[in-house]
C-alpha cells in the first residue's frame, strides 16, 4: 500500500469487508501499514515507495455470503468481476482494494 493511506485501508478492509484490524508489533508500526485477520485468514498490508498494485497476484478470501458481499462493494462504488464457472464448485468474483491491489472473493457452489 502507498505511505500515509492506513485511514482508506481501515475503511476498505474493516469497516467494508468486516475484518478485525490486528496491532502491529511496536518494532514493526513505524514502518506504516496495516494488519487485518477475519476467520483464519490473515492480511498484511505493507507500505511501499513507490507503490505499483498488485494487479495479477492476489489473496482469494473465502466468504460466507458472496452475493451480499457483492452488493456492499457495489453499493460502495468499487466495481465487481465475476469469474463463475472456471474452478469447479467455486463461485467468485473480484474487486479491487482503494490502492488497485486485486482480492478475489469465493464460496462453495451450493
Amino acid at each position: 500500500m502507498p505511505c500515509g493511506r492506513e485511514a482508506e485501508a481501515r475503511a476498505f478492509y474493516a469497516g467494508l469487508l468486516g475484518m478485525t484490524e490486528l496491532p502491529k508489533p511496536a518494532a514493526l508500526a513505524p514502518r506504516g501499514g496495516c494488519w487485518f485477520a477475519s476467520g483464519s485468514a490473515v492480511l498484511h498490508l505493507g507500505v511501499e515507495e513507490p507503490f505499483s498494485p498488485a494487479r495479477k497476484a492476489h489473496p482469494a478470501l473465502l466468504v460466507e455470503e458472496l452475493d451480499a458481499l457483492e452488493a456492499a462493494l457495489t453499493a460502495a462504488g468499487r466495481a465487481c468481476v465475476r469469474a463463475d464457472g472456471e474452478i469447479p464448485g467455486v463461485r467468485r468474483f473480484h474487486a479491487h482494494d482503494p490502492f488497485g491491489n486485486r482480492v478475489e472473493f469465493q464460496q462453495a457452489d451450493q
